[in-house]
């Protein structure tokens, strides 16, 4: 079975460049198995994974199993793959009659759902699928779909207005994410790590938390900064203010699905990079879908989503790099728990 999940960011395999609370044995749990701090899967989650592993257990390779992070339908060339029917028409020439959908809240769930079996492939954020790769678990990379995503630091109304200013405040984002890898760096570089708490909140709730008071500030999503600030919410920092800490979204898949289909890598990745280059061509088309999916408006998807960060290539040099840079920040803190090359990790084309 396959299951497919998004992700960004191209050079050849072998020219590859070589939550925060107060303990980090809450940080390295909340980054591998989720949080259950005011988290619930949604139903269509649920039903989804329950749908699927009907299938799985009849071991019917011919249905393609894709856990995808994000709002009720996958954007991106996912995304636009799927509305355009480019994905169905190509997979099902290549053997797969049945194209099942999971949504997840966040990486940590889709990871528990990739180990469990669940999913065949799976699209989400760079520091969960780092995190899942390092815990020896058995996945392969097809894919960089965005990279240079940006993370943006929203403080409360009436709050502090830099970053010294945070110091003894409770910082909130959502843990296991790229926004919380960009905040561990932002705190890190700034040298008030020890300073603030850190505290796992989802990006749903971040908006009336703000306003409440319950928190000093929120590291959130490339949309959501945008849609904030617009709402008269202060911005303190973004991630494109520091080299190395902006997000890329990855596709992988499991190793076990892989050795079943082999050809899968190679298939996939041309139609993901026909449905990069359609979408790009039609811009305002795509960024129409992509608002009315994510229940932004247009103009802050345009700010949030240059189509720039959108690759046409699967392994793009840039996202590449940044990938590695993510990959050793989480291996240094121990949030990852081991090393890896990533030319072990990418998936060959065949």
């Amino acid at each position: 079975m396959l299951a497919i999940a998004v992700g960004t960011g191209s050079i050849s395999k072998n020219k590859l460049p070589s939550r925060l609370s107060t303990s980090v044995a809450c940080i390295l749990l909340l980054l591998t198995t989720g949080c259950s701090q005011g988290e619930t899967k949604s139903a269509q989650s649920i039903e989804a994974i329950k749908a699927n592993s009907a299938v799985a257990a009849s071991n019917n390779i011919s249905t393609l199993r894709i856990g995808y992070v994000g709002s009720s339908e996958p954007t991106g060339p996912l995304g636009w793959a799927k509305k355009k029917g480019i994905l169905d028409s190509e997979l099902q020439k290549a053997g797969f009659k049945n194209i099942t959908f999971a949504r997840f809240p966040n990486g940590p769930d889709l990871n528990e759902a990739l180990v469990a079996g669940q999913l065949d492939v799976g699209s989400l954020g760079d520091t969960p699928a780092i995190v899942l790769r390092a815990r020896g678990q058995e996945t392969r990379l097809l894919r960089i779909t965005q990279f240079n995503t940006t993370a943006w630091l929203v403080a409360k109304k009436n709050g502090a207005r830099s970053l010294a200013e945070l110091k003894g405040e409770k910082i909130a984002t959502q843990k296991g994410s790229y926004m919380h890898r960009y905040l561990l760096g932002l705190l890190a570089e700034a040298k008030i790590a020890k300073d603030v708490k850190v505290v796992h909140l989802m990006t749903t709730e971040a908006k009336a938390a703000l306003e409440r008071g319950d928190i000093a500030a929120y590291a959130t999503s490339s949309d959501l900064g945008p849609f904030l600030k617009s709402q008269g919410f202060p911005v303190i920092d973004s991630s494109a203010n520091h080299k190395g800490l902006s997000g890329t979204s990855l596709v992988v898949a499991t190793e076990s699905f892989l050795a079943k289909q082999p050809d899968f890598p190679q298939k996939f990745n041309a139609i993901l990079t026909e449905a990069a280059k359609d979408l790009k061509a039609n811009s305002e088309e795509y960024y129409q879908y992509h608002a009315q999916t994510t229940k932004y408006p247009l103009n802050i998807i345009k700010v949030s989503l240059p189509l720039k960060q959108i690759s046409e290539e699967p392994l793009p040099a840039e996202g590449v790099k940044l990938l590695e840079g993510t990959k050793n920040f989480l291996v240094s803190q121990g949030l990852a728990k081991s090393d890896f090359k990533l030319t072990d990790w990418v998936a060959e084309e065949k």
